[in-house]
């Protein structure tokens, strides 16, 4: 009898492994991304991110598109479980929901590899403004408030240069996609815009548009291989939501920098993969500057 006992008991905590692993492997974590160029693009980019990382780990990934405004309630109520999106963000929802870096992307141009990005400020070429001070009193489009490389950073130089957006423009818009603000001024609705590196030149490549069109305010000459106007900072990171268990995050995290550069996730991302999580520091200086959000010192 008690062997018969003993057999049960093992035959059930088999069952209950078995179970246990079969919900595991059956799981749907969720990777919300930021959809800065609208959902579509976003699928297209970081889909195969998502089938990657299924395939390594045995269990299934989905990329979800997320609006601007989506990411911080996503993150709050505990819709996904990792987050990629703009350094703002990830400084925002690191202070607020204790959410952390896993990994940095590292971007691509012309086979450099690249862990920063800047802001750039654009009119057209017919433009009358040239520099900075002649922004002040013109129609001034950001992608969002909360976008970094489509505000924040062309924000930051605004300020340190004595020109205030949202008082010393005539008006300070949002585009709501990285695109839209740059066909606005194309097409005069606004007279001046803000997008991130690597913008006008992947619209370059689509056909959208030619970069021979605009002018670029206030132009870093360096060897960054973007055309910017503002100073660098780190590129965005994968980050962790708080609920999301620790081993299955460092799993992700050794999944996503052990990535090939010719991994097809690597190369429909544009990117040359991932590395250890960025310094994140200078995004937060940022945000003090212009006074943004948890970091507005209100």
């Amino acid at each position: 009898m008690k062997k018969l006992v003993n057999v049960m008991n093992i035959i059930c905590l088999a069952v209950v492994f078995c179970l246990s692993f079969s919900v595991l492997a059956k799981a749907d974590y969720k990777i919300g991304v930021l959809a800065k160029r609208g959902a579509p693009k976003c699928m297209k980019k970081w889909g195969a991110t998502g089938a990657y990382l299924t395939e390594k780990l045995g269990t299934k990934f989905t990329i979800i598109p997320l609006k601007f405004t989506a990411i911080e309630p996503s993150v709050k109520e505990g819709r996904i479980d990792f987050m990629l999106a703009n350094s703002a963000f990830y400084v925002e929802m690191e202070k607020k929901h204790n959410v952390y870096a896993i990994a940095t992307l590292i971007n691509s141009r012309k086979g450099k590899a690249l862990k920063e990005f800047g802001g750039v400020i654009l009119t057209r070429k017919d433009s009358p403004i040239q520099d900075l001070a002649g922004i002040k009193g013109k129609k001034f489009m950001c992608v969002k408030y909360s976008s970094f490389g489509g505000a924040h950073m062309a924000w930051r130089l605004l300020l340190e240069n004595g020109i205030e957006p949202k008082t010393d423009c005539a008006a300070f818009l949002e585009g709501g996609k990285h695109d839209n603000v740059v066909l606005a001024v194309k097409n005069g609705t606004a007279d001046v815009g803000t997008v991130r590196s690597d913008t006008l030149e992947r619209m370059q490549d689509e056909g959208k548009i030619k970069m021979s069109d605009f002018r670029i305010i206030h132009q870093i000459k360096d060897d960054f291989p973007f055309v910017h106007s503002t100073r660098l900072y780190p590129e965005w990171p994968m980050a962790a939501c708080a609920k999301t268990d620790k081993g299955l995050a460092q799993k992700v995290a050794d999944a996503l920098i052990a990535m090939p550069k010719d991994a097809t996730a690597a190369k429909t991302a544009k990117i040359v993969g991932w590395t250890q999580p960025a310094d994140y520091n200078s995004v937060i200086e940022c945000l003090k500057t212009i006074r943004y959000g948890v970091f507005g010192g209100n």
